[in-house]
């Protein structure tokens, strides 16, 4: 299926690494010219330049989005360079581990900041381009806002505000034509899971004892599964689909357990 993104300047924040950087090449094999936003130039490059060795398109800004005015300098910089925007997909974050017993007040904004501030500054500063080219948002999301983890209070906070903005910019934006979804995301295979993983006793005892509870197939979910489900979204064939959670996760979040030992 073409899915019609050839072209369509899509901006990705945290673009050079897991599921971000799965998000950038599959945009650019479908056409997209994707601009990643991230804190790491030397990083930003380096995933630039694979998208380019696969004879795609891409772009980088470095910007620390926890800084405030990091998200509006780099959205300039991105219209710029191209003069239009048609998608910005919010990705970077990080699972800090800021918990209610042992985090604090300063540890807890931090996290929102590095969490879901910026996806809100991201949109906004966004916004006017995506009026213009009726573009779409694709909020990255996780489980932990359903499911809880515990010791995780400000990334499980985020990821519930990430879920409320999700349908609230849906209802907000309608009268622009702008679609914004987003995906949830259980266990998925990236770099910084397999890093956890392994400062682990016992790696692989760990993984199989969490694979054992993914409903379908037993197995993690890859970069690249997200990746093609946040094409689509972005793209013009959901162009009916607006404020829905879509979940990418195996069955883990809704199925019943039991399916996974049965």
């Amino acid at each position: 299926m073409d899915l019609q993104l050839r072209d369509k300047v899509i901006i990705v924040t945290g673009g050079a690494k897991g599921i971000g950087e799965g998000i950038v090449k599959v945009l650019a094999a479908e056409g997209a010219i994707p601009a990643i936003v991230g804190r790491n130039e030397e990083d930003n490059r380096q995933a630039v330049a694979e998208v380019e060795k696969a004879g795609g398109r891409a772009f980088q800004v470095a910007a620390e989005l926890t800084r405030p005015e990091a998200s509006a300098a780099a959205v300039r910089a991105v219209l710029d360079r191209f003069g239009r925007l048609d998608g910005l997909v919010n990705n970077a974050g990080v699972n800090d581990g800021v918990g209610l017993e042992s985090g604090n007040y300063e540890a807890f904004i931090t996290s929102l900041h590095r969490n879901v501030v910026h996806y809100y500054l991201m949109a906004h500063h966004a916004l006017p381009a995506l009026k213009a080219s009726k573009g779409a948002i694709v909020n990255i999301s996780s489980k932990t806002a359903d499911t809880g983890q515990g010791g995780t209070s400000a990334y499980a906070a985020a990821n519930g505000g990430r879920n409320a903005l999700t349908r609230e910019w849906a209802v907000e934006l309608l009268k622009y034509g702008i679609r914004v979804n987003a995906i949830i995301v259980a266990e998925c295979w990236t770099p910084l899971y397999e890093k956890w993983l392994n400062s682990l006793p016992n790696p692989e005892e760990k993984l199989k004892s969490i694979t054992d509870n993914i409903p379908l197939g037993k197995r993690m979910t890859t970069a690249e599964e997200i990746a093609s489900t946040a094409a689509f979204l972005l793209s013009e064939r959901s162009s009916h689909t607006t404020g829905q959670l879509l979940y990418v996760d195996g069955g883990y979040v809704h199925l019943d357990r039991a399916l996974a030992n049965a």
